[in-house]
């Protein structure tokens, strides 16, 4: 079943998504769908070449971004905040539980130039704690 987490206009996150889900992501206005999902972490779920065909097929674009449970590198967070410039539309972004989700959807937007504060508010708002990532969040954002 999907379950999107709004996280701020035109960004939502969720935890993992199904190719079956792909209509229903176009139908609420999603324009770019975001997988933070390495393959073959937990059986059973479906790879992103399935997920991607599924996306692609229902008219929404589709960006690979994984992230392990190794953590970020700049590169991830500069591919994440690519991808967020260049969408036409809402942006969808999953992992398992939509965590690593959240974490770099932050962390690309502090890099962007976003107000840390505002961006964990907006993730306390949708479910999640980011707290602990203050300090990257402030390492990443440029200065002023």
């Amino acid at each position: 079943m999907l379950q999107l987490r709004a996280v701020g206009p035109g960004i939502a996150v969720a935890p993992q998504i199904a190719p079956e889900d792909a209509a229903a992501l176009a139908d609420a206005g999603f324009a770019l769908v975001v997988n933070n999902r390495p393959d073959s972490e937990d059986a059973g779920q479906p790879e992103g070449a399935a997920v991607r065909a599924a996306v692609e097929a229902a008219g929404l674009r589709y960006v690979e971004i994984p992230v392990t449970h190794a953590g970020f590198s700049y590169p991830q967070v500069t591919a994440m905040a690519d991808a967020l410039r260049q969408a036409d539309g809402g942006v969808l972004a999953y992992c398992r539980s939509g965590t690593r989700s959240i974490n770099l959807w932050a962390l690309a937007r502090a890099s962007m130039g976003d107000d840390p504060e505002a961006l964990i508010a907006q993730a306390g708002n949708a479910g999640y704690d980011l707290g602990h990532l203050r300090p990257l969040l402030d390492q990443v954002r440029p200065a002023a």
